[in-house]
C-alpha cells in the first residue's frame, strides 16, 4: 500500500528538510493504513458477536473510536503531504504558479499554522490532565489509560505541522529559490 505525492498542481521544489519530512510521513502514512482493515475486522467481530451470539462487549465500540481517531488523526499529515487533501480549486488552477504559490504560503502562515498551534496549546494539557489523574472509560468494561487514546491528538496535529513546515520551506523555496536543495 504505497502512495506518492500527487502529481497535480502547483509543482514544488524539495528541500533537504521537506524531502526528509514527506518521505517519513508518507512512511508513517503507509504502514498506519492498515489500521483501516483491523478496525473494519473488529466492526465485523463486534457485529458477529452482538447480533450472532448476543453478546455485546462495550471494549469493541470504544476501540472502534480509538482506531478511527487513530487513522484519522495521523492520516492529516499523509494526506496533507500527498496533496490529496480536498482543495477548491476553481479559481486557483487559472492562476499562475507563482501566485498559487503565494496563495498557498499566506494559507498556510495565517490560516493553518494558528489553526495547529491553537489545536496544540488547547491539547496539550488536555491530555495531560488525562495523564495526571489516570483518565479511564466512564463505561463500565470500558478501556483504562484514556490519555493514551487523547495523546494521538496532540502526535497527530505535531506530524501535521512538521509536514506544514515542510511544505512552507518548499514554498520558500519556490519563491525564494532557497534553501535548495543540494544534488
Amino acid at each position: 500500500m504505497s502512495v506518492a505525492p500527487a502529481a497535480v498542481g502547483l509543482q514544488l521544489p524539495h528541500t533537504l528538510y521537506s524531502s526528509f519530512v514527506d518521505r517519513s510521513i508518507i512512511r508513517l502514512g503507509n504502514a498506519v493504513s492498515w489500521i483501516w482493515l483491523l478496525l473494519l475486522a473488529v466492526i465485523v467481530l463486534n457485529v458477529v458477536m452482538r447480533y450472532v451470539f448476543a453478546q455485546g462487549r462495550i471494549e469493541f465500540e470504544e476501540i472502534q473510536w480509538h482506531l478511527y481517531s487513530i487513522g484519522f488523526l495521523l492520516g492529516l499529515s499523509y494526506g496533507f503531504v500527498t496533496d490529496s487533501h480536498i482543495r477548491v480549486d476553481v479559481i486557483r488552477e487559472r492562476l499562475s504558479p507563482t501566485t498559487q504559490a503565494w496563495i498557498e504560503l499566506y494559507g498556510l502562515l495565517l490560516l493553518l499554522l494558528p489553526f495547529i498551534m491553537l489545536v496544540l496549546v488547547a491539547a496539550i494539557p488536555f491530555v495531560s490532565y488525562s495523564y495526571s489523574i489516570g483518565e479511564v472509560s466512564e463505561a463500565p468494561g470500558g478501556l483504562p489509560f484514556r490519555w493514551v487514546i487523547k495523546s494521538f491528538l496532540v502526535i497527530g496535529f505535531l506530524l501535521l505541522l512538521l509536514s506544514v513546515t515542510a511544505r512552507l520551506s518548499r514554498v520558500f523555496c519556490f519563491l525564494f529559490s532557497w534553501p535548495q536543495e543540494k544534488k
